[in-house]
């Protein structure tokens, strides 16, 4: 199917995206509290509302306020946007803490981002956890949604592997989008084809969404203990697990919450990759959908993301 994607179909994939990504963060972040359990989601049992969303949600907010202003990533403009809407005690990690501050007092955005571990740069989840609206925007072309999820993710990852799992997400949310629009469900292994490739066979996250695909079918508890589940905070060890999520759970976005929570690990950030994945899918308050009062439990977003 060949279409003309208007920029006000662009923003309501986006928009429906990032209230995935949004919720799941928020509820995956509750997991972090004492006294709170995963078999009480399962069992239909939710946190008390409101849920408080972390740096995941405030970034992606960012990156949609980019592109609804001017379609495409600035990088300049998004590195800056980043720096000065940082709210620190939302659970940004200490070394994207310093590379904002960097950016905030002058400090070319390259630089800063190559700065981070000792000129390595960083290979952590902060590019891809905030990227999934970026794919779904750019619903009508992987080639673009890899591209403008390589550029957002440059400017504060300097690490191929960062790069690489921010590509993989925004792939997966615009096939997931694509086939929304189209009408259809894509099988999970060709979800995960398209994912692979997109990007480098060199890479690790390359790799993992491979050996993703290998475990089509098998237990949840199988697919952690070969991909992670984010515990290592990088990239390569939560883009594939998020990637093998999606695809299996694409048309029901409480089940790829659950799946996230159960698994453990980097909770917030895993429910909230896969969580933008499938909701540019299913959309909000659909069948399958993100439920309603999921995003009314959800702590609001900032104003100026609106």
């Amino acid at each position: 199917m060949s279409f003309t994607l208007f920029p006000d179909t662009r923003l309501a994939l986006a928009r429906d995206s990032l209230a995935g990504l949004s919720v799941g963060d928020a509820l995956g972040s509750q997991f972090f509290v004492p006294g709170r359990h995963p078999g009480d989601l399962t069992a239909g049992k939710l946190p008390p509302p409101p849920w408080q969303w972390t740096d995941d949600t405030e970034m992606a907010c960012s990156v949609v306020a980019a592109l609804a202003d001017a379609g495409r990533i600035d990088r300049d403009a998004l590195a800056a946007a980043f720096a000065e809407r940082c709210e620190p005690y939302r659970g940004y990690g200490p070394g994207a803490v310093t590379i904002l501050r960097l950016i905030r007092t002058g400090t070319p955005w390259p630089v800063a981002a190559a700065s981070a571990f000792d000129g390595q740069g960083s290979c952590g989840n902060g590019a891809a956890m905030r990227v999934g609206p970026l794919g779904a925007w750019f619903a009508d072309s992987t080639a673009r949604a890899a591209a403008q999820a390589r550029a957002s993710a440059e400017v504060t990852h300097a690490h191929p592997e960062g790069v690489a799992g921010a590509v993989a997400v925004a792939v997966a949310a615009s096939l997931a989008a694509r086939a929304r629009l189209d009408g259809h469900r894509p099988a999970p292994e060709r979800l995960l084809a398209g994912v692979a490739a997109a990007l480098d066979p060199a890479s690790e996250v390359h790799r993992g969404v491979r050996r993703a695909a290998d475990l089509l079918g098998r237990p949840p508890r199988e697919a952690v203990e070969v991909l992670g589940n984010g515990s290592r905070v990088t990239a390569q060890d939560t883009v594939a697990f998020t990637c093998w999520v999606a695809a299996v759970h694409l048309d029901d976005y409480p089940a790829a919450i659950r799946a996230c929570v159960e698994a453990g690990g980097d909770v917030d950030t895993t429910a909230a990759i896969a969580g933008s994945v499938v909701a540019a899918h299913t959309g909000v308050g659909t069948p399958g959908g993100v439920p309603t009062d999921w995003l009314a439990a959800r702590e609001p977003l900032p104003d100026w993301s609106t």
